[in-house]
Order: structure tokens, then C-alpha cells, then sequence
């Protein structure tokens, strides 16, 4: 095993926890439609005689507006926000097949400590989406990506919690304080949208990044119960929760202390909340045991430089002043064989200490012990799951 030890100063750039692109700001924008929420303006349940409006017919809900197929469209929604506080909200993009749906969430890092918020985006940018991601995962011309004629729904990353607080008055110690942790509770905002605009979706995938992976997989439960009639598919890029013999429990418990992330949890899994502040790793039992025919996928190279760095917090009952993990591929291994054991997950893990591939030209080009990865993601998104390793 080797001990990892990090220059405080460059430490910073590895805890951006980055997914998107190419170039870390790569996949930054998105164009078309107004950066403004849906009021009422003519679309169904506003009280024009459409469906939902009392005459009679199935409500439909609260859709997101309709925009022209393939282009980019971002919408701040009423009642998400940023860290900071400023209007958050979501981008959709929509195909000619209402059956398919990805749920995408960006990476960006965390703010749980002083040092981890300085690398972290506390707002939306403003023209953030614009002209749009479309390498990797999201090329909607590509007959090779298995995503390529799926609606696409792209969460932006500003709640620093890797999409699963629920403390909006949250204070970082040593950090900034009064910060709104509610990437959760936008989740659940986001969903209702979500599943009123796709009501016909029969092949749903929930995917992410670094960050967004975390998310991904941290609010699967939440994404799988508003489409209680499909088997969601997990795809999580670069966000591993590891063992509490090698993820801290102090760690794990400052997560819970800054973020609120246990009301988050299902209340029903006991195991997810260690008196030592650990647990977190019984969540994906939990969701095997609950959800146990949708296919599941972690992604991971042996040595993640990135995901390294975040966890190497924990070092030394969380005291260490630079930040050290030394096993993180025991850590990887150890996941895959004692935790994603079910019959419907998957691994895919390279050698290496590279961070992130599902919106990278590594998508197309990866290959491990023969099979590519933009090969594997269709395996698992067609339910034929394996374990892929060097």
C-alpha cells in the first residue's frame, strides 16, 4: 500500500470532482429557451380547457415547457436554489422518443471544510449552457452510444453535498457560513417536473459524474420511486462509497453534520446510520435488497487521484492537516466484492489514477481486458451485467 500525501496548495484542483468534458469546463452551457420558470402560458393545467384544468380528463401535472428536439433547454425552477442561495434549476433536451430518459448530474467537487469549498461552484454560471454538452454520453448523433436517442434531463452541480442535503442554513467549519445544502430536496422538486413531463418513459437511466455519480447513486431510491413502474437504471461515473473500514466515519458523519444528510436516507435502513456517524455504504445494500431487477454500474479507475484526495479528509480520525488515502484500490475491491455482490450490478475498473469518462472522448475509446466502456453502459443498460477489471 502507498501512502498518498498531497501538496496542501495543489490539492484544490483534484477536489473540483470534474465530469464534464473533455476540458473541465467543456461541457458548460446549453442553448435555447429562456432562463425563465413555466407560468402558466397556454400549456396543459393552466386553466385554457386542456387536460387537468377540471374538465374531466387526467391531470397532467406540472410538465416542463416543450422545446425543439435536440436543442438544449435550461429552465431555473421555483423553489431550487445554490449554496449560495441564488435560483438553481435544471436543462432539458428532447428527442422524438418519449419511451427513453437519462437523468444526468454534473460533477464539481464538495464543500464540507474550508479547503474543499474554495474548488466548489456555489451558483449557476450565468450562460452556462450554451451552445451545450455533447460529446461522450450526450452525442445524440453517434449510433455507437447506447443514450444517443434518449430525452436528457441535465442537472447543474451548485448545492456542494453532492446532490443529497437537506440543511438550507447550513454552516461549513472554517468555511462559509449560511449556505443553502439542498441538493436532495431540489432533487425531489426537480423529479415532479420531471415524471409529468415524461409520463410515458419506459427505460429510465440515472447517471453521473464524480460529484454527480455520488448523486446519482445517493438519490437513486428517490429517482426510482417516481418511476415506480420501470427499473431504473444506475450508471454512476467516479463516485464510489466505500466501507467504513475505509471510508472515515468521522468523515461520513461531518457529511451528515454539514449537508443534513439523514433525513435524505431512507428511514427504513437502520444500517444507514452508524451511532459512529458511518453506515453510509449499507445505502447501496439497501437499494439492492429494494430494487432488485434494475441494473446497476459503478465506474472507477484503480486509483482515482481525485476521489483519493476528498476522502483522504478522514485520514487519522479526520485530524490530518494534508489530507492522505493510501488504499484506495483495496477500498474499490473490497466495494465490488463484499457490498455490490447482487446479480444485477456491475464494475467497471482501469488501472490508473484517471477521474471520470462518461462525457469524455473516453467513452468511445476505453477499452479493459478487451471490452470497451461505451459497450459495457449498453450491457448494463440492457440488463446483462458484469464485472469488468484489468
Amino acid at each position: 500500500m502507498r501512502m498518498k500525501k498531497l501538496p496542501l496548495l495543489g490539492l484544490l484542483a483534484p477536489l473540483v470532482l470534474v465530469g464534464c468534458g473533455d476540458d473541465p469546463g467543456e461541457v458548460t452551457s446549453l442553448t435555447s429557451g429562456a432562463n425563465t420558470e413555466d407560468t402558466g402560458d397556454g400549456d396543459p393545467g393552466d386553466g385554457d380547457g386542456d387536460p387537468g384544468d377540471g374538465d374531466g380528463d387526467p391531470d397532467p401535472g406540472n410538465p416542463l415547457p416543450p422545446a425543439p428536439v435536440g436543442d438544449w433547454h435550461y429552465l431555473e425552477i421555483d423553489g431550487m436554489f445554490c449554496r449560495d442561495g441564488s435560483p438553481a434549476g435544471l436543462a432539458v433536451r428532447y428527442s422524438d422518443n418519449d419511451s427513453l430518459l437519462a437523468i444526468y448530474m454534473e460533477g464539481g467537487g464538495a464543500c464540507f471544510n474550508q479547503f474543499s469549498c474554495l474548488a466548489n461552484p456555489a451558483s449557476v454560471a450565468p450562460g452556462k449552457f450554451s451552445p451545450g454538452p455533447y460529446g461522450g454520453l450526450f452525442d445524440n448523433e453517434n449510433p455507437d452510444n447506447p443514450l444517443m436517442d434518449y430525452n436528457f434531463v441535465y442537472m447543474p452541480y451548485c448545492t456542494g453535498d453532492v446532490f443529497f442535503g437537506s440543511q438550507p442554513d447550513g454552516n461549513v467549519p472554517g468555511g462559509p457560513q449560511n449556505q443553502m445544502f439542498v441538493g436532495h430536496d431540489n432533487m425531489l422538486i426537480a423529479l415532479e417536473r420531471i415524471a409529468d413531463t415524461f409520463p410515458n418513459a419506459a427505460d429510465v437511466v440515472a447517471t453521473g459524474e464524480s460529484g454527480g455519480g455520488f448523486g446519482a447513486a445517493a438519490n437513486y431510491a428517490t429517482i426510482a420511486d417516481a418511476f415506480p413502474n420501470n427499473d431504473v437504471v444506475l450508471i454512476d461515473d467516479s463516485g464510489p462509497i466505500f466501507r467504513d473500514e475505509y471510508l472515515a466515519p468521522c468523515l461520513q458523519q461531518q457529511f451528515r453534520d454539514v449537508w443534513n444528510v439523514d433525513p435524505s436516507l431512507p428511514q427504513d435502513c437502520a444500517e444507514c446510520f452508524g451511532a459512529d456517524g458511518g453506515g453510509l455504504y449499507n445505502y447501496l445494500t439497501y437499494v439492492q435488497e429494494n430494487y432488485p431487477n434494475a441494473p446497476k454500474g459503478l465506474i472507477s479507475s484503480h486509483d482515482d487521484s481525485t476521489i483519493s484526495s476528498f476522502f483522504g479528509f478522514g485520514a487519522n480520525e479526520c485530524t490530518a492537516i494534508l489530507p492522505s488515502f493510501n488504499n484506495f484500490q483495496e477500498a474499490l475491491y473490497d466495494l465490488r466484492d463484499n457490498v455490490l455482490i447482487g446479480p444485477e450490478f456491475a464494475t467497471y475498473f482501469k488501472t490508473g489514477s484517471s477521474h471520470t469518462y462518461l462525457s469524455k472522448s473516453d467513452y468511445y475509446t476505453l477499452s479493459v481486458n478487451g471490452v470497451l466502456l461505451v459497450d459495457w453502459v449498453a450491457d448494463v443498460i440492457a440488463g446483462d451485467t458484469a464485472h469488468v477489471a484489468p
